[in-house]
Order: C-alpha cells, then sequence, then structure tokens
C-alpha cells in the first residue's frame, strides 16, 4: 500500500505530460510501474505527482523509416518486442533480451522505455541497446535530443536524462548485411533478473572474416558497458573457437565488477567470459546463416 498522498494525472499528449513534470520539482514518469510502485510501496520513492504516460499511443509501437532505422516507441512492452517480426529478423538479441525480461505478467505490462530510464543495472534491454549503438530520444522542457546508448547509462539508477525529460522512442540503426546477434544471460533465480547478462552484434565479410563486432554487458557492474576490449579482439579473425575464447576473456577488462550476496566480483567475471563466448557464438552463427 501507498501510504502518502500524490498528485496523479494523466496526459494525453507528450507535450502535455513535459508540461505536467516541469510542474513539480519532485514528479516520477509512470510508463508500466513494475519499477516505481514497488519503490513508493517501499518508502524508498515519494514523489508528489505522478504523470502517468499510458494515455499517449504516440509512444507506443514499433516502426522502420526510409533510411532502415527502426523505431521503438517507449511505452513498447517488452512482449511486444520479443514477439514482433522486424525485431525478431534484424535486431535478434533484442529479441532475446525482450524474451527473457522476467515472467509473461512483467513482459506484458513492462516497457522498454521504463527500463532504460530507471536503468536498474541487472536489467536486460540495455545490453543490446548498447550493442546496436542505439539512440535514446527524449524531450523535456528545452525540446528533443537524441542521446546514445554508450552516453545514457551514467550508473546505478542514474542516466543522462534531465530533469523534466521523457523518453520519447528509442531508435536502431540498420544493421548490415551479414549480421547476426544474440543475448543470453544468467538470472537471479528468485527475481529473473541479470546476474549477468551479454549482448553480441557481428557482421561478416563475405569470406567470414569478422569485419565489426559491438558487445554490451549488464548485471556485472554498475551500469550497462560494452566490452570494447573484447570487441577489438574479435575483429579481423575468422571467429573461430580460440578467436572467441580469447575475445571472451577481455570482455570485463578495465571494468569493477559487483561483489554482492548474488555473486562475488570473481564469480561474475567468470560469467562475463563464459556468456560473451556463448553470445558470440550465437552471433557468428547466424551472421552466418
Amino acid at each position: 500500500m501507498i501510504t502518502y498522498p500524490f498528485t496523479y494525472h494523466a496526459p494525453a499528449s507528450i507535450d502535455e505530460a513535459v508540461r505536467a513534470l516541469a510542474a513539480s520539482r519532485d514528479a516520477k514518469v509512470l510508463a508500466g510501474g513494475h519499477s516505481l510502485l514497488p519503490l513508493m510501496k517501499l518508502g524508498l520513492s515519494r514523489p508528489d505527482v505522478i504523470v502517468d504516460l499510458r494515455q499517449i499511443s504516440a509512444l507506443r509501437g514499433i516502426r522502420r523509416e526510409a533510411d532502415g532505422t527502426i523505431v521503438v516507441g517507449a511505452l513498447t512492452t517488452h512482449q511486444a518486442l520479443a514477439d514482433d517480426a522486424t525485431i525478431q529478423g534484424t535486431l535478434t538479441a533484442l529479441a532475446d533480451a525482450a524474451s527473457l525480461v522476467g515472467d509473461l505478467q512483467v513482459r506484458s505490462r513492462g516497457t522498454i522505455g521504463g527500463s532504460l530510464a530507471h536503468a536498474d543495472p541487472a536489467a536486460d534491454e540495455p545490453a543490446p541497446t548498447l550493442a546496436f549503438e542505439a539512440r535514446i530520444r527524449a524531450m523535456g522542457p528545452k525540446g528533443t535530443r537524441d542521446i546514445p546508448a554508450a552516453e545514457f547509462f551514467r550508473g546505478t539508477f542514474e542516466t543522462a536524462l534531465s530533469a523534466g525529460e521523457i523518453v520519447l522512442e528509442i531508435r536502431f540503426p540498420p544493421p548490415p548485411a551479414r549480421t547476426g546477434s544474440a543475448y543470453g544471460k544468467f538470472p537471479h533465480p528468485a527475481s529473473r533478473f541479470a546476474v549477468v547478462g551479454v549482448a553480441a552484434v557481428v557482421t561478416t565479410k563475405a569470406d567470414g572474416t569478422i569485419e565489426r563486432a559491438a558487445i554490451g554487458i549488464t548485471g556485472a557492474a554498475a551500469a550497462p558497458f560494452g566490452a570494447i576490449a573484447a570487441q577489438r579482439a574479435i575483429t579481423g579473425t575468422k571467429g573461430d573457437a580460440n578467436a572467441i575464447a580469447a575475445a571472451a576473456a577481455k570482455a570485463a577488462t578495465g571494468v569493477r565488477l559487483l561483489s554482492d550476496l548474488a555473486a562475488s566480483s570473481e564469480y561474475r567475471g567468470n560469467l562475463v567470459a563464459v556468456y560473451t563466448k556463448r553470445a558470440l557464438e550465437r552471433a557468428i552463427e547466424r551472421a552466418r546463416s
């Protein structure tokens, strides 16, 4: 039960939502509600204004623009992502990640925009958002701007969003031909959040050489991160078992790994290597199929 009063707004447009947020110093956005409402019930968040976005239809849906960019509305649910043919065929790692979020009830209610804005370090979808080099489009009192995924996640529950900004959509550039991707995770047995989750996106040349690779990792550190050393290690190779293993071993290079009741930093380091190897193997297989 939420035991304190607050003002509730259910705007019908994005402009109205931005104005409602700007009217209070302690307003919070409600999307699917799976992050905010539990915090409010526990007394860990006490906003005086709730701005419920669920009446704004413009924030829902998946579309492909003329240049091939795939645009995912912020209120698109995890289940809609997992089921969408365009996401499955083009941004496969994102479909993988969405299909592994929580359980069916969570996937049917929770949204990608809410998940990214909440920035739980163990959430699934930040990993493919990083690996696909997406841009998060946000709108606030000063207008609209696009934030690269690599700059969006700042820390635990911390993003580059400014006060009063709302995530409108996530914009994914079209992957080149001969690109494959995959996401896999070691889930916490109770919450199903990622103790470690890894997304890999791989583009190959006609002869099978790895032309480009991008790897996003979640759950392992205070914020999702790109495995830069591993990306460099696998690029230019034939993607054979030795090359994959060597790259996976470098996936956590330079990153301070979490140590908590779920896993020690040493164990997380091992999981990062294991799941990077698996994600690369599956992404390469898909790129060549």
